[in-house]
């Protein structure tokens, strides 16, 4: 009898550290999520995201691009691919599609995920992107100051988050990244969703990029592609419907 009851503890036992193993195995084989803001915003345009995400065990980093030039933000982004040290998933939303699609092109990353975002072709940049489809309001909203631009209240409101209740959109604009005149010449030199699979979500109210020139991004890219009634900010104006799309390329490379 205590032989028998030596073998059903060591039974328990052995399975016990056979669970504890797999629930770990599982943990770390889910990629790290990076997400990376565009121009006029910072970080915490994430946070109704990536709240979420950490409460499904992903690890998240949610990069600070300074705004200063192209080879400054990809540089941040390859920092939080050195951090996370394993399998990503970039998820870049407006100018972040540009800095994605040249950071992409690292073996960690698995997958791209654009949100309201510019997917360029090597040599193209925001300017010759953008003439690939009407212009749309943003430019008359803008604010430059010794170099730097920002975007006023009322562009806020008009054509960057106009989905989004008012005291958010104080939010938007109070915490707002003034961007460098820089980024509007720079040109890519990578198109890692060439390489890479990739997720497109499609803004149809967007007033900062022309919506026809989201889906003839996303089509080129042969993305898999997912359209929201939402504005430039569906990450905040539309957090779950952005969250299964994250989630829809995280587990297409989950080992």
């Amino acid at each position: 009898m205590k032989t028998f009851a030596s073998f059903i503890m060591l039974v328990t036992l052995i399975t016990g550290i056979g669970a504890s193993a797999q629930a770990q195995k599982s943990t770390a084989a889910k990629p790290t999520i990076i997400f990376v803001h565009g121009l006029w915003a910072d970080g915490s345009s994430w946070s109704k995201v990536a709240a979420p995400l950490l409460a499904e065990g992903y690890t998240v980093i949610a990069v600070q691009n300074p705004t200063t030039s192209l080879e400054d933000d990809v540089a941040a982004t390859k920092h939080a691919i050195d951090r996370a040290g394993g399998d990503v998933i970039l998820v870049g939303h407006s100018w972040g599609g540009f800095v994605i699609s040249e950071a992409g092109t690292d073996p960690h990353v698995k997958a791209l995920v654009y949100v309201a975002a510019l997917a360029p072709d090597a040599g193209e940049t925001i300017a010759t992107l953008s003439a690939k489809a009407a212009p749309t309001q943003l430019s008359s909203f803008t604010q430059p100051v010794d170099g730097f631009i920002t975007l006023t209240r009322e562009g806020i409101r008009k054509a960057f988050a106009g989905d989004l209740p008012e005291p958010e959109q104080d939010m938007v604009f109070a915490v707002q990244q003034p961007a460098s005149a820089k980024v509007f010449d720079a040109k890519a030199s990578n198109a890692a969703w060439k390489q890479k699979p990739s997720w497109y979500i499609v803004a149809t109210e967007d007033g900062a990029i022309n919506p026809d020139l989201e889906r003839l991004m996303a089509k080129r890219a042969n993305a898999k592609t997912t359209v929201i009634k939402a504005s430039h900010v569906p990450m905040v104006s539309r957090p779950k419907d952005v969250l299964n799309v994250v989630l829809d390329a995280a587990k297409s490379v989950e080992k």
